[in-house]
């Protein structure tokens, strides 16, 4: 698996730089199409490099038959279709004016004109390498020419169309060798170094994020552990979403939103075929509170006492909340890490709260207030348990989480056996998720005597070393890979 095809239109079109055996010509390519299946077409990863990419000529072929095979290409049909057509690239790339006005604010632009050559999303141009980035993001094809004009005052994108590798030149030449070994590192392996791993997976980080699902300790359990299985594991950031297609699947450890690149991500991986964990529709499906209000109370899972308010709601409250009684919890419906969650103890506290929350959501959610010392944390992966931890309320506050100081304070832990845990708990976790799917997920539940209620279901469940493998230690991210393993192993076998 993971294989790798680069094809040109002749092969003397690669003279100027390595020679790979990955090589191959397009008239070779095409031919494979009525060929006796054979290790020739294994290659899962395709880069197109031929001149004649427009509708029907022959690159465009390539990269139509690639994708007919099951092969993930790059650039893919669907962006030759865009790069031919000036409306769908403006459509695409409707999001870069504010960008470009930024660079111009920084002095990165100059002049009234600006040409750049984009080589797998990077150009030579100091200061512009994030307007690069974007461009490959949004259209994902190899080689690239873009050319801006200022007009009126305001930079456009007057030109963006394929380059063809033999007009690169000198440095160029160099530059392109460099993007492509950064790219895309399979091409330089060595056929016993590529024999090594059967499948590349991407876990996707922010290593700025203050709180990211896993830390640095259990990031290097599960590259061992994918390892250990044939995969080869690499660390991505979100510049890297250019790169999605080089891999069989895609792991989020980062914080997911709807309205962030974490989402768009996801639903790109899932495009291009890869297994994705979490899967778009999960982080669609958990990530709103309101959601997943409505979906628990349709489908009888328990959950605390609550209704929703609209902001016209707020004219009429005590008719409203007439079956409540104070406290509360009012949550805005995508607040992670306890964000968004305020205590109400009374109606003018209510209105007060409700007026500042509902300036960033039309939907707000009011609960019953559930005081406990703990909440349980039952992760699910695959439909099956994978751990079970007590996250205990920070000192002094109601909450896991406490950001009502300068640094943000939390609770102790005490991860457990499942066997351990009440079957109540273990029921009620298992019956929400399955409403969601099959992918990862983390379920917090109050329980108060023989009452036990669903809090919230988490796409992206914090996996850190030290606490949620506290009771399996490296068997946790072993049952990670394996499930990853199992489903690029199905979708490998699928007909191509």
């Amino acid at each position: 698996m993971s294989r790798l095809r680069i094809v040109v239109d002749r092969l003397d079109d690669w003279s100027p730089y390595y020679p790979t055996e990955d090589l191959i010509s397009a008239a070779d390519f095409l031919a494979q199409a009525s060929a006796t299946p054979d290790k020739t077409r294994d290659a899962t990863h395709v880069i197109n490099l031929c001149r004649g990419l427009d509708y029907l000529e022959t690159g465009y072929y390539v990269s139509l038959l690639a994708q007919a095979r099951g092969q993930r290409v790059l650039p893919s049909v669907e962006t030759l279709n865009q790069l031919s057509r000036k409306a769908l690239i403006d459509l695409q790339l409707e999001s870069l004016e504010p960008m470009m006005r930024d660079l111009e604010r920084r002095g990165a632009l100059v002049g009234e004109t600006l040409h750049l050559t984009l080589l797998f999303g990077e150009c030579e141009h100091d200061g512009l390498g994030r307007l690069a980035r974007r461009l490959f993001e949004r259209l994902p094809c190899p080689l690239l020419e873009a050319k801006f004009q200022k007009r009126h005052g305001t930079w456009r994108l007057t030109r963006l169309k394929p380059l063809a590798l033999t007009s690169l030149q000198g440095g160029e030449q160099d530059r392109f060798a460099a993007a492509l070994n950064r790219h895309s590192r399979k091409v330089w392996r060595t056929p016993k170094a590529r024999r090594r791993y059967r499948f590349d997976l991407a876990i996707l980080i922010d290593p700025k994020e203050a709180l990211p699902p896993s830390n640095k300790s259990a990031l290097k359990q599960f590259i061992r552990a994918g390892r250990q299985r044939g995969i080869d594991v690499s660390l991505i950031t979100r510049k890297d979403e250019g790169r999605l297609a080089e891999f069989d699947a895609l792991f989020i450890r980062e914080t997911t939103r709807l309205d962030h690149h974490t989402y768009r991500m996801a639903k790109r991986a899932e495009h291009e075929g890869l297994v994705v964990i979490d899967d778009p529709q999960s982080i669609l499906r958990c990530t709103n509170k309101v959601y997943l209000h409505a979906l628990l109370a349709a489908r009888g899972v328990p959950a605390p006492e609550g209704l929703l308010l609209s902001r016209d709601d707020l004219a009429n409250l005590p008719r409203k909340i007439a079956e409540l009684e104070f406290p509360m919890v009012l949550k805005i419906p995508d607040g992670a890490f306890s964000k968004g969650v305020v205590k109400i103890n009374s109606l003018d506290e209510l209105r007060q709260e409700a007026s500042r929350l509902f300036a960033s959501s039309a939907l707000l959610l009011l609960q019953e207030w559930l005081p406990t010392d703990f909440d349980w944390r039952v992760g699910i992966l695959d439909g099956e348990v994978l751990f079970a931890s007590r996250y205990y309320m920070a000192r002094g506050h109601w909450q896991i989480y406490d950001h009502s100081r300068q640094k943000v304070r939390s609770g102790g832990f005490t991860t457990h056996p499942p066997a351990e845990v009440p079957k109540a708990v273990i029921k009620a976790a298992l019956k929400a998720t399955r409403l969601i799917g099959d992918g990862l997920y983390g379920v917090d539940l109050k329980q108060i005597g023989e009452r036990v209620v669903v809090i919230e279901v988490n796409d992206n469940p914090n996996l850190d070393a030290g606490v949620e493998d506290a009771h399996l230690g490296a068997a946790l991210y072993a049952r990670v890979m394996d499930v990853f393993l199992k489903r690029m192993e199905r979708h490998a076998a699928l007909p191509r």
